[in-house]
């Protein structure tokens, strides 16, 4: 009886005991869910609920003209939340051979097999963030939307796109260094991209997340999202047609002449606007890139362009005129303990223009010495003067610094003065120089080089870059005057006859430079060839420069290996150029007559109308031909009967294979040009099967 008492005991005290234990967790679940219920709720959103940044579209990057140089293509990475309870099994049971069918069949990188595998896995596992695709276009994504069980919308769909922004250059290599990149997080910014990077990367939005399992977040569709901000568009100045031409012409000769690296530019006279921008340089595997900006960030010793710095001081303070005599002592003179030399030894007594055409460094040396001896910082105050000793503060980082050193440095020496006056001990980039010399183009105004013209927002001008003058008279006019007339004198007769041509006029100045190879000082194989100038030189427009490094095919010389660079660029552009055709054009109209090929009738009428040649009446013919005599210049019929050979002779080739298949002749031709010669003589029966010979000249 007692133990019963004492065991009943025990149990009454243990149910008690368990009782009280299951009142105090009601209670404390009912102080939880009333009490703290709202402060647990809030906390368990925040760590199942997250806002995340959407990134903006980064702006575009445009050429002159319109033509896509950077943009941002949008990339979707594709998941499906196929554990939705918003999908029905019935729905989904139904449709999933369909889908697998749709996406095998659209993407072509799983069989259908394995796509219904994949879906039947992740719905079984409730998997909400179910990864189809790492990667897919924006076209795809619509494509995506209209699929079996997609096309029921966001969330009853299940579709997951998760977009990001990829950046592409459409022209790839072209003007690579000078577009430039945005890495994020990094200091090695380049470019338009970086320096102009919190205008284009515009502002981030905001899109509510969900975690799920695994650790994963997927999108939800929230009231408090907030739309991104796209970044704004450049207009650069660049025109991408002739920034093609530009660096065409530069690898061209830079691997006919075997050279290390090299750059050329393009620059509006008027403006400062930098039309092409070209760098290549010798990459790991043998091949030519646009590797490091040669143009804006290598600044070395120039060589003979400088003599035109060096010149235009003389002329400033009147220390010299251009019809100076000056004895270059057969190529070599002594200054101190060193010897200079010509690049081609002999020679006497010459004019100072002779000199600076011929490009004579103890002409030239010899003029600023005997101007400046007793007064050396006076010629380095006067080169200072021209605003060429400071950088330009160039909108894309990374510009060289110039050096031009005056007397008071720790480097001046008694040689100084004549191996400065020729472009040694200074240092300019290949734009630094171009600046100055398109200033004397621009009569004595210089302005900043510059590469973009306009920042949009959505098509509409939020700014416009307007040209900045750097100095308005590096110098007075009267010897902005005389230094064109010796740059002029260059192309016509000195080291860059290589450019003279009947069409439009060139003024510049070659360069050929050694380089100095640290403290090992200069050796006699590795040069730097360039050619700077403008053109036309008596209505200048654009300005040119071209800097070849380290030739190694024997020519090394700016007028043989630059000058041809600057020919064809400034070619093309004469060429494509509708207010310099323009100008042409109107020269031509007081020197005609002027020879005319043969051909079309309305062709050459046309033509006559263009350039608006009075008194030379075309004929009313299929084809005209013309004939010269001590009255000038008429056009006549051309007798293209079917039944005999008519003369072709002055024809372009098309015209003349026409007229002369059209009777069923065969024709085999040599040469290019026009028609100079005929196998088959004109007036000649034509029998058709016969081979007709045409000789083409120019």
């Amino acid at each position: 009886m007692e133990n019963r008492r004492d065991i009943l005991w025990r149990v009454y005290l243990v149910y008690s005991f368990m009782f009280l234990f299951a009142l105090a967790i009601i209670a404390r679940i009912i102080f939880l869910q009333f009490v703290q219920g709202d402060m647990w709720k809030e906390k368990a959103k925040k760590l199942s609920l997250r806002f995340f940044n959407i990134e903006a579209t980064r702006g575009n990057v445009y050429d002159a003209n319109g033509e896509f140089l950077a943009t941002s293509i949008p990339i979707f990475e594709i998941r499906m939340d196929a554990g939705s309870p918003q999908i029905s099994d019935s729905v989904f049971n139904n449709n999933v051979d369909s889908l697998a069918i749709c996406l095998a069949d659209y993407f072509k990188d799983r069989s259908r097999k394995e796509y219904k595998t994949l879906l039947l896995t992740g719905r079984h596992e409730k998997n909400r963030y179910l990864l189809l695709k790492r990667s897919a276009n924006y076209d795809q994504v619509k494509k995506l939307r209209k699929f079996p069980i997609f096309r029921l919308g966001n969330n009853a769909g299940g579709l997951i796109a998760l977009g990001r922004n990829y950046r592409v250059l459409p022209y790839q290599q072209l003007a690579f260094r000078t577009i430039g990149w945005d890495k994020e997080g990094t200091k090695n910014d380049l470019g338009l991209e970086g320096a102009f990077s919190k205008s284009l990367e515009g502002i981030s939005g905001q899109r509510l997340y969900q975690r799920i399992a695994n650790g994963n977040w997927r999108p939800l569709h929230s009231e408090n999202e907030i739309d991104p901000q796209n970044g704004n568009d450049l207009i650069s100045t660049i025109d991408i047609h002739l920034q093609d031409v530009a660096e065409e012409a530069l690898l061209r000769q830079l691997i006919a002449n075997d050279a290390n690296h090299g750059c050329a530019i393009l620059m509006e006279v008027k403006t400062g606007a930098v039309k092409a921008i070209a760098n290549l340089g010798l990459n790991k595997e043998g091949f030519f890139e646009e590797k490091y900006n040669y143009a804006i960030g290598e600044s070395t010793e120039p060589g003979s362009t400088f003599k035109m710095f060096s010149l235009l001081a003389a002329l400033e303070d009147h220390k010299v005129k251009l019809t100076d005599i000056v004895d270059v002592t057969g190529g070599t003179t002594q200054y101190a303990n060193r010897t200079m030399r010509d690049s081609h030894l002999g020679g006497g007594v010459m004019t100072v223009q002779q000199a600076f055409e011929k490009s004579s460094n103890v002409g030239i040396s010899k003029v600023i010495y005997r101007s400046y001896v007793d007064t050396p910082q006076a010629f380095i105050d006067r080169i200072w003067s021209f605003s060429v000793n400071k950088p330009l503060h160039l909108e894309i980082p990374g510009e060289g610094m110039p050096r031009i050193s005056g007397t008071q440095s720790k480097t001046w020496s008694k040689v100084s003065l004549p191996w400065k006056s020729i472009g040694y001990e200074v240092a300019l980039t290949p734009i630094q120089l171009l600046t100055f010399y398109n200033a004397i183009a621009n009569d004595g105004v210089m302005v900043k080089p510059h590469f973009v013209k306009e920042i949009r927002q959505l098509g509409v001008p939020v700014k416009t870059i307007e040209p900045e003058i750097i100095n308005p008279h590096i110098a007075s006019k009267e010897a902005i005057q005389q230094a064109k007339i010796l740059l002029e004198g260059v192309v016509e007769h000195g080291t860059g006859s290589a450019l003279k041509n009947p069409i439009y006029k060139v003024a510049g100045k070659t360069g050929t430079a050694q380089i100095a190879q640290n403290a090992g000082g200069y050796n006699k194989s590795d040069y730097k060839a360039s050619f700077v100038g403008y053109f036309p030189a008596d209505h200048p427009k654009y300005s040119c420069i071209v800097v070849i490094n380290n030739p190694s095919k024997g020519v090394y010389y700016g007028g043989a290996i630059s000058a041809p660079v600057f020919r064809e660029i400034a070619d093309r552009v004469y060429a494509t150029d509708a207010e310099m055709g323009l100008n042409w054009a109107d020269s031509v109209k007081s020197t005609f007559p002027m020879p005319v090929q043969n051909g079309l009738g309305k062709d050459i009428k046309y033509l006559n109308l263009w350039l608006g040649i009075a008194g030379q009446s075309v004929p009313i013919a299929d084809w005209v031909t013309m004939k010269s005599d001590s009255t000038g210049q008429k056009f006549t019929s051309l007798d293209a009967s079917a039944h005999s050979i008519p003369n072709v002779t002055g024809m372009g080739a098309r015209d003349a294979i026409y007229l002369l298949e059209k009777l069923g002749l065969h024709v085999r031709m040599t040469g290019i040009g026009l028609v100079r010669k005929q196998s088959l003589a004109p007036g000649s029966t034509a029998t058709e099967g016969n081979t007709i010979l045409l000789e083409l000249g120019v």
